[in-house]
């Protein structure tokens, strides 16, 4: 470097940005109780305490949760997070309720702008069509996996290169990991 000029190279790396989407468990229709106020039967209570378990073992702990007010939802949350630092922020976002993906991604973008790391905690088909919608890469069997099916309490975990989630866009992410209940259950047997 010339006449004792220093030079600094400086280079931009963006944030990564990490979106959690959980299904509801498993829960009853009973004849009527409304959509919304359905809670977990016992095999949903048993499923949303495995995912739970998983993620806190997985390291799989958000920031900010955006969840649906349904009955259902709040359950399944409740089950989730028995263990989590009470510095998880948790926001229960009406327009959750049976969202389409455009509204789960808007709901992410007003609540959520300083989280690295956001869980929705809603509904499909908008949850599985906002996975769809969102992943562009990441291992192929269970990119296929995720296509076939987004079952009761199916955890699909999709990181961006974003320094905001405003920059979040279709197939912009890639698929960390799919887990059903289903899929742990095979792994500990």
């Amino acid at each position: 470097m010339g006449s004792g000029m220093l030079y600094t190279l400086r280079t931009k790396v963006a944030a990564m940005r990490r979106l959690i989407l959980l299904r509801h468990a498993k829960s009853d229709r009973a004849p009527g109780t409304p959509d919304d106020a359905r809670p977990l039967n016992e095999r949903g209570t048993a499923a949303a305490r495995l995912m739970g378990a998983y993620m806190a073992h997985h390291g799989l702990i958000p920031d900010h949760v955006l969840c649906s007010p349904a009955q259902r939802t709040r359950d399944t949350l409740a089950a989730v997070a028995s263990g989590w630092p009470a510095t998880v922020k948790v926001a229960f976002e009406e327009r959750l309720y049976v969202a389409p993906p455009q509204a789960i991604l808007s709901v992410i973008r007003a609540h959520a702008a300083e989280a690295r790391t956001v869980m929705v905690v809603g509904h499909n088909p908008g949850l599985h069509e906002a996975a769809e919608l969102l992943i562009a890469a990441g291992d192929v069997e269970l990119r296929e996996r995720l296509r076939e099916k987004f079952p009761t309490a199916a955890l699909a975990v999709i990181d961006f290169v974003a320094d905001a989630w405003s920059d979040i866009h279709d197939h912009s992410g890639r698929l960390d990991r799919y887990v059903t209940p289903r899929s742990i259950g095979a792994v500990t047997s």
